[in-house]
């Protein structure tokens, strides 16, 4: 058996989860991690792409990066 060293604020919280949903604290604390082990995986594929695409020199141009930040930034006043 392996084991895990668990904050004391969120052990606290984890023993609340569990006796809410009826489900051990290590069944959620796997279900954590392997969550959080997916979207890790998920990001860093994202990045290694991002860094292929920019040694083949594949880049936004500039209207497509001005057309993003228009639709997500606050227009200034």
């Amino acid at each position: 058996m392996n084991t895990l060293e668990i904050r004391p604020e969120l052990k606290i919280q984890l023993d609340h989860l569990a006796a809410e949903s009826h489900r051990s604290e290590g069944d959620l604390a796997n279900e954590a991690v392997v969550l959080y082990l997916a979207q890790q995986r998920r990001i860093t594929a994202r990045i290694q792409e991002g860094w292929a695409q920019a040694k083949r020199g594949e880049f936004v141009s500039d209207e497509e990066m001005e057309i993003f930040f228009a639709r997500y930034t606050e227009p200034q006043v």
